[in-house]
């Protein structure tokens, strides 16, 4: 496989430390630095008069960038809140949901632990769906749709699964859980900015999605969309002084909270619109899957998973003889090889997860190449 020409100048928008490989950026994102610098003069702003920032003209501020950000993913600006993140975003369906002992959720073995967490947080009993890593289309939903029973309340997919970095037919499973009676909550945390999204075309009852990882967005920005039946029984996790406006007002707006981020978003598709969204996202693509071939290639390794579309992020699954904690080891990488990476615990196999971004360069990737398999052999 070839590497992608770089895209020209891409390197220089992000502040990042150029004597570390950022080869994760799925995982809490990067903004680029005109996006800081745009968060940093509204910080000023409000530094000035925190009063005036935060009583006059916040809610309409808010309004303008939650209506920008909802329109690059398709979603109803009236029916979307700015939130803190996905796992916020999923507690406060789950909340307003109304779990009550021995109500089900479905999800699947590519869920996020957090998520799975959340469910068990509040009350429900986990139904796993277990999903192989070649799996078509149908056979995922059909794997999804075999769980409904007669507890289930809610059901969770992924559109982009973050350990395995595996895009998942969505609309196909929301659409066959739906005819079936099931609400779906649709897991986008990579979505947008990552690939192609059309959050109405999706029709979930719920969807959540950063904007902070693939978007360029401040970290701690992400938008959740509810459904027209949906939207009037939301219930936020905190309750505060806009309470009686409803969703989504009564979701963005409590008080202190630091709210630069969320005005600085729409900045970030700025960016993302002059480097070209359709090039950037080749350039990802194409790159990520030149990593993944370069370091199977060093590992030994005979086949991979496919994404199963076009993603900025690759799995590569890491010898069977390697029994340390995920955390670990990702640090030791950190340590010894200057790369940030994502190692997951999926299935009781370790696996290595990369992503590429229009800030990697192809010798990143044959830099983990080299080093990685004397270490691992060190390990074994």
């Amino acid at each position: 496989m070839i590497a992608p020409a770089p895209l020209p100048g891409a390197r220089l928008l992000f502040s990042l430390d150029a004597g570390v490989d950022h080869l994760n950026h799925g995982s809490f994102g990067a903004p680029p630095i005109a996006v800081q610098r745009a968060q940093q003069r509204l910080r000023d702003e409000m530094e000035s008069n925190p009063i005036r920032f935060i009583t006059r003209g916040l809610f309409e501020r808010l309004a303008h960038a939650r209506t920008h950000l909802a329109a690059f993913i398709n979603a109803v600006p009236e029916r979307t809140a700015l939130v803190a993140n996905t796992t916020a975003g999923v507690s406060l369906v789950l909340r307003s949901v109304g779990l009550q002992p021995g109500d089900e959720v479905i999800t699947t073995d590519h869920g996020y632990g957090a998520v799975d967490l959340a469910v068990e947080g509040y009350g429900g009993t986990r139904v796993v769906a277990p999903v192989p890593l070649d799996a078509d289309d149908d056979a995922v939903v059909a794997a999804v749709l075999a769980k409904r029973g007669p507890r289930t309340r809610l059901a969770i997919v992924d559109l982009i699964t973050a350990p395995t970095a595996r895009l998942l037919p969505a609309a196909k499973i929301v659409a066959a859980l739906q005819a079936a009676g099931v609400p779906v909550l649709v897991d986008g945390a990579h979505a947008p900015g990552a690939v192609p999204l059309d959050v109405s075309a999706i029709g979930a009852d719920f969807f959540v999605g950063n904007i902070h990882k693939w978007a360029y967005a401040p970290r701690g920005t992400a938008l959740l969309a509810v459904s027209e039946h949906w939207q009037p029984r939301m219930r936020p996790v905190v309750v505060s002084w806009a309470q009686p406006e409803g969703f989504p007002a009564n979701v963005e707006f409590q008080g202190s909270l630091d709210y630069t981020g969320w005005l600085a978003a729409p900045t970030g598709l700025f960016v993302l619109r002059s480097l070209g969204v359709e090039e950037v996202r080749a350039h990802n693509d194409q790159l990520a899957g030149y990593g993944q071939a370069v370091l199977a290639d060093a590992l030994a390794v005979r086949e991979v998973p496919a994404p199963g579309g076009a993603l900025p992020m690759r799995l590569i699954p890491l010898p069977e003889s390697l029994r340390m904690e995920a955390r670990p080891l990702r640090n030791l990488i950190a340590d010894r090889l200057s790369a940030e990476v994502a190692i997951t615990l999926w299935r009781d196999r370790l696996w290595l997860r990369i992503c590429a971004q229009v800030y990697n360069t192809a010798a990143q990737y044959e830099r983990l190449a080299a080093g990685l398999p004397p270490l691992l052999r060190e390990l074994s």
